[in-house]
């Protein structure tokens, strides 16, 4: 049997293009090589001016939270009568002259009771009569009625006399107790049990007796209040 030819011998060639070696595959190869290095130094160098850009850009400020509302507490309104005298012992004053240099001028005022060691509130009226630097040309009287302690009014509204106590008679002005509709008179004097004169004589109701009077001082242009009945 005739030998057969081996299949290395029948290996066949690479067509060869007529005007084209060998070397030109290698060329192409290197030469894609080539646009790949060049394509990623383009995409580095757009990595590098992005990444630049981003990071130069301006620092947006965080927001700060808002501070907490102030709540403004509204300060307490001071206490007018704490801003009245205080007649103690030690320091009796109550007003000066000047300031009760008008007839019929009034101020009120806290008297200390030396028994009780109570503050009484009460009144200074300016008489129309008598000496402003002699006592006789003032009243003192404790505000509270002797009995039944309803503050008493000082009153120079002559229609609120007429209305709310009745009383049409006023040519000055009066001290009332609107608990009983009674009317006293400052300068009228009214004699008590044991001859004692007090000033306020009742002119209209049923209080048993005038205000309980103060005893009054002048000491220089000082009014001083020193003694209750």
């Amino acid at each position: 049997m005739p030998d057969r030819p081996s299949p290395e011998r029948f290996k066949p060639e690479m067509p060869q293009i007529p005007g084209v070696s060998g070397s030109v595959s290698a060329s192409a190869a290197k030469t894609n090589k080539t646009a790949l290095v060049v394509a990623g130094l383009v995409a580095a160098a757009i990595i590098l001016i992005f990444g630049g850009r981003w990071a130069l850009r301006p620092k947006q400020a965080e927001p700060t939270a808002a501070p907490p509302p102030q709540i403004e507490v509204p300060a307490p309104a001071p206490d007018p009568l704490a801003a009245l005298p205080h007649a103690n012992e030690t320091e009796p004053g109550i007003a000066t002259v000047g300031e009760m240099s008008q007839p019929w001028s009034r101020k009120e005022f806290f008297f200390q009771n030396r028994l009780t060691g109570r503050d009484v509130p009460a009144f200074l009226v300016r008489l129309p009569s008598g000496s402003p630097t002699q006592p006789s040309g003032y009243w003192a009287f404790a505000k509270n009625a002797p009995y039944g302690d309803c503050p008493l009014e000082y009153i120079s509204d002559f229609a609120k006399l007429k209305n709310d106590y009745g009383y049409r008679s006023a040519k000055h002005p009066m001290v009332g107790n609107p608990c009983s509709r009674t009317v006293f008179d400052p300068l009228r004097i009214s004699n008590l049990p044991g001859n004692v004169w007090v000033r306020g004589a009742i002119v209209q109701g049923s209080d048993l007796r005038p205000p309980l009077g103060i005893e009054l001082k002048i000491q220089g242009k000082r009014i001083l209040a020193v003694r209750m009945e």
